[in-house]
């Protein structure tokens, strides 16, 4: 199935008012798209994010909860499921509503792209690879992931949401994508988001302890969010495989030195306060991008690391 021009895609995005989904939402407004449809519980999604595209008649919002889409029938050319809580803070406090947002959730949208034919992706994650025993790990890592633990919610939630796409691709050849999200920072990042980069950036505004998880040699890689979109954008057009695809930045780099560029960027005199590392915490994150770069027609990570920082420091100054 070719794609339509952009001028005549109507799009659903769930958790289309969440971090990333905003700026998915906003930049397939700017690109044409015929209308974008935002599907968001705003339990850890915010209006604030959206604001300015309720003023486009293209853009509509609608309160929801994706595991209760039963009388949901709109036609739909594409679908891009994003809707589920990412930073450990905010899906461990209802670990049994994160895993059913993965499960239940996943089968109403591929239950609505297969009555309508429509391409869907799914915001699958690097978690599924859990504290991973190679680097950087590539798409053909099975992972090494508890399923018994404070993180499988998410972890095996996700796990199980790409087995969903993949034997709907199967059975049903309904036309799926699935990416694996690896850490993505940047604007529109909520104060109590709980990851690193906006902990990090916040607490030095405020002039708050900086505060690391174990010794602070564990190691991340960074994507800043207009790499993400951009690669989302590329895995939607026609002829990419059904599989899982990595989405990341593959420069790594350790918690204490991450801690010194924000200090270094926002001009902090905050102090480092090491606490316990939380159970399950990964030791190393790093994306294998091979596959990305070879059919994305061009795509990898644009953005460095202070840079996409520096825009993010500003951004969080106008927040506090």
């Amino acid at each position: 199935m070719k794609k339509k021009q952009n001028k005549h895609i109507k799009a659903l995005v769930a958790g289309g008012a969440g971090f990333v989904g905003s700026h998915l939402c906003r930049e397939l407004l700017d690109i044409g798209y015929k209308q974008v449809i935002c599907i968001d519980d705003l339990s850890t999604g915010s209006l604030d994010n959206i604001k300015d595209l309720h003023e486009m008649n293209r853009f509509r919002f609608i309160k929801r909860d994706i595991t209760e889409l039963v009388d949901f029938n709109e036609a739909v050319d594409e679908i891009y499921n994003l809707a589920c809580p990412a930073s450990p803070i905010q899906y461990q406090k209802n670990p049994i509503q994160t895993f059913k947002t993965s499960i239940y959730g996943c089968i109403n949208l591929l239950e609505l792209a297969r009555q309508n034919d429509a391409r869907i992706l799914l915001a699958s994650t690097s978690e599924v690879y859990g504290n991973p025993d190679v680097s950087p790990q590539s798409e053909n890592y099975w992972g090494c992931v508890n399923s018994y633990g404070i993180r499988s919610c998410y972890d095996e939630g996700k796990r199980g949401a790409e087995t969903l796409f993949h034997d709907y691709h199967e059975v049903f050849n309904v036309n799926t994508r699935i990416i694996r999200i690896f850490n993505t920072y940047g604007p529109s990042m909520s104060i109590e988001d709980g990851r690193v980069i906006s902990n990090f950036v916040v607490q030095a505004l405020k002039g708050d302890k900086l505060t690391i998880n174990g010794d602070g040699k564990q190691t991340r890689s960074f994507q800043y969010i207009d790499d993400l979109i951009k690669g989302i954008l590329c895995v939607m057009e026609d002829d990419v495989q059904h599989g899982p695809i990595n989405l990341g930045n593959p420069n790594e780099i350790s918690i204490m030195k991450l801690s010194e560029i924000v200090l270094k960027l926002t001009g902090s005199s905050s102090i480092i306060s090491y606490q316990c590392l939380p159970k399950d915490d990964p030791v190393r994150r790093r994306p294998d991008i091979a596959l990305a770069k070879k059919i994305l027609k061009g795509w990898e990570p644009r953005v460095s690391l202070e840079e996409g920082i520096a825009k993010t420091i500003e951004y969080f100054r106008t927040k506090l």
